[in-house]
């Protein structure tokens, strides 16, 4: 039997400090897709100085982990991952660093020190605007109103292996229409919906399929999406919490 082969030097130094890290993704770098998005972190994360952990063995990678990513397309202010980092930071001070690193539409908002449970663990939930310019209000809310009274909404999606149905209904925990006026002073409807995380996932344009089956609504204008939160799921009223909310609050203690 072959000897397994080792890499020749010392092992990586090993991680003192785990980062939990929120970012936004705004106006075009929304479509920008998780690959673009971990290319420019792990460039930014060696142009602002962060003394990165690494994996061992032949081929060494950052100890990078992205949760619960929004599809490209999406804007969102609740994108989530961690670092690990060979010494202790100042959590402040690398945000600064890494969002002057980065290009405008990634801007990182929050980093705090990883002290209790899973991240992933926490984002059970998203909080959703889906916009509808172009498209009658008293029209959307009332296909929202058909979505929310029907008991199943079966919709298709091509995954990997293949085209899978799974209900885009049951994951809706709340869901309501808001009207607001635009820059040329149309009315236009913005449905806010908080979706319970599955397997798969329920994801906007799952929604947007749904409401085209149960209630025949088409928009002449593409609907903008927007993640406005991303976390624990809360209910009466339903909500989506703050999923570093824990990690900040042991720092206080």
């Amino acid at each position: 039997m072959s000897r397994q082969r080792t890499p020749d030097g010392p092992p990586p130094p090993p991680p003192v400090q785990k980062l939990r890290i929120r970012y936004a993704r705004r106006g075009r770098l929304r479509f920008s897709s998780s690959r673009d998005f971990a290319r420019a972190i792990e460039r930014a994360l060696r142009r602002a100085g962060v003394p990165m952990a690494f994996s061992a063995g032949f081929h060494p990678h950052p100890k990078i982990s992205y949760a619960g990513a929004a599809p490209t397309g999406a804007a969102s202010e609740a994108e989530y991952f961690e670092i690990s980092v060979t010494e202790r930071v100042d959590p402040e001070r690398v945000r600064v660093a890494l969002d002057e690193s980065l290009p405008d539409g990634l801007n990182i908002l929050e980093v705090v020190e990883a002290r209790t449970g899973s991240l992933a663990e926490r984002l059970q939930a998203s909080e959703w605007e889906i916009a509808f310019p172009g498209t009658d209000p008293e029209r959307v809310r009332a296909a929202v109103e058909q979505l929310l009274a029907v008991e199943a909404a079966p919709v298709t999606r091509v995954f990997k292996n293949g085209p899978k149905t799974f209900d885009a209904r049951e994951p809706i925990v709340a869901a309501e229409v808001r009207v607001e006026e635009g820059p040329d002073s149309a009315r236009y409807a913005i449905l806010r919906v908080v979706v319970q995380h599955t397997t798969p996932v329920v994801r906007p344009d799952d929604i947007l399929t749904a409401l085209r089956s149960v209630a025949d609504l088409e928009s002449a204008v593409s609907p903008v999406v927007t993640r406005r939160a991303q976390g624990l799921l809360q209910t009466a009223p339903a909500r989506v919490a703050d999923p570093l909310a824990a990690d900040k609050e042991a720092v206080g203690s």
